[in-house]
């Protein structure tokens, strides 16, 4: 680890986490809390929905704004310009690319189409991640920022080997920055899990995973690809999901770092309560 020990980590000048875990456990509440008092903010999603995925997701805009003929009229004399509008706190515009398998009659796509897109996030998170070296180097330089946090997205435990010691995206970021799994009780999973089934929401997932879902569902459902619900399926699958992630988010920390509670995180209130709350997972 970049940080061996309690000592080490307190006394570093420039401190550097990268924090994964679920989604909606505090890693962008965190990332924002630090942010105002000096941490820079690298966010993974926000760099695959601009760096990546951005003109992906502005054609797909367009293909629907085509089949508007008012607005195709506009787009073919460039007379009006789409695009999206991502933010850190908002990333819709992405989500909603990605999409959800199953009937178009109920806003699903076509399930090779699916797949597509799922490799294209693939791709895109894995170079994402590789850029945060990048991105603690031109923090310093431009900014004169030592303190950086990586905001991971919920999906990293999908795109990286947290076994093998060899793995090159765990090895770049672990030589850059301290690994820290955000680690969320039973309670919270079923938050979540009650959350996404009152919006449930587009999302990445490892492609075995996915195919093997996909198949159980549509036998326990009896339903072809093109008749199944979209929003249904991903409510079936999301708890599936979130108990596939939990032991690759296990054998991350325990490999590659350290873990953290969720409930020891909502008390942190200012960056010195951070420090100290990453000091206490550190021997000493």
């Amino acid at each position: 680890m970049i940080y061996s020990n309690r000592a080490q980590w307190l006394g570093a000048e420039k401190k550097r986490v990268a924090l994964f875990g679920m989604s909606g456990l505090g890693k962008t509440w965190a990332a924002n809390l630090l942010r105002d008092e000096g941490w820079f903010h690298y966010s993974v999603d926000y760099r695959i929905g601009t760096r990546y995925m951005g003109e992906y997701i502005a054609d797909n805009f367009k293909r629907e704004a085509m089949k508007n003929p008012f607005l195709a009229e506009l787009l073919l004399s460039d007379s009006v310009y789409i695009a999206s509008n991502i933010t850190f706190e908002n990333l819709a515009p992405l989500s909603t690319y990605l999409g959800k398998p199953g009937d178009p009659a109920k806003g699903g796509l076509p399930f090779d189409e699916y797949l597509h897109r799922q490799t294209q996030h693939r791709e895109a998170e894995m170079a994402a991640l590789l850029d945060t070296k990048h991105f603690i180097e031109r923090a310093e330089d431009i900014y004169g920022i030592g303190n950086f946090l990586c905001d991971s997205g919920g999906s990293i435990c999908e795109v990286v080997d947290p076994e093998d010691p060899e793995d090159p995206i765990l090895t770049a970021l672990s030589q850059n920055l301290l690994m820290v799994w955000i680690e969320g009780s039973d309670a919270h999973t079923e938050e979540l899990v009650k959350r996404f089934d009152r919006a449930p929401k587009p999302m990445y997932y490892q492609p075995q995973f996915l195919a093997a879902k996909w198949t159980e569902y549509r036998d326990l459902k009896g339903v072809s690809e093109d008749k199944v619900d979209p929003d249904d399926f991903v409510r079936w699958t999301y708890a599936q999901a979130l108990a596939h992630r939990q032991p690759r988010y296990a054998a991350m920390a325990a490999n590659w770092g350290v873990k953290i509670r969720a409930e020891d995180l909502y008390l942190v209130r200012n960056g010195k309560d951070f420090t100290s709350l990453i000091a206490d997972t550190l021997p000493v």
